[in-house]
């Protein structure tokens, strides 16, 4: 029998983050629970986070309404809560949902204290803390999001076919 050749390094994306094939071991589970992670936040969020919001349900107008913004207030949060809730979706937005959402998390938190004498002002911490994990495991993303953003900007040429390969392996 002869010993197993070694591997080779795994290939740098554009952030020079090293790309992996998520084929076995802890890559393939910390990517599946991080997923699953934002699966389940972005149900949240979208339900009865934004939900409520949105259709102007009776409890998110009263709170809105004791914070002084009124009706637009409360559909722009709504529309910033399902927007990012999609988003922790989509591969290349997710690292940088995750990170505005916690922003948003911020805010509610901030006014549970002030507006509603800390009322339920755990609820957005508890929800900003798996936000974290996404946003710290896919992070690598926001570079990936950079680059796009400029190639477009700099009328490079769009991506066409297939995603590339380090887009869909992490």
């Amino acid at each position: 029998m002869s010993a197993p050749a070694p591997r080779a390094p795994a290939p740098a994306g554009p952030s020079g983050a090293p790309v992996t094939d998520h084929g076995s071991g802890t890559g393939r589970r910390a990517h599946l629970t991080t997923l699953t992670l934002q699966v389940l936040l972005a149900l949240f969020l979208g339900g009865a986070g934004a939900l409520p919001k949105l259709i102007g349900h009776s409890s998110a107008a009263e709170s809105f309404d004791r914070i002084g913004f009124g009706d637009w207030f409360m559909y722009a949060v709504g529309v910033l809560e399902l927007a990012g809730a999609v988003a922790l979706l989509v591969p290349v937005l997710s690292g940088a949902a995750a990170l505005a959402l916690i922003g948003l998390m911020a805010g509610a938190f901030v006014t549970r204290v002030t507006v509603f004498d800390g009322q339920y002002a755990l609820t957005p911490v508890l929800v900003a803390l798996p936000l974290a994990v996404v946003a710290r495991v896919r992070g690598h993303r926001n570079a990936e999001l950079v680059a796009l953003l400029l190639r477009r900007r700099r009328g490079g040429p769009a991506p066409s076919g297939p995603a590339p390969a380090q887009w869909t392996q992490r």
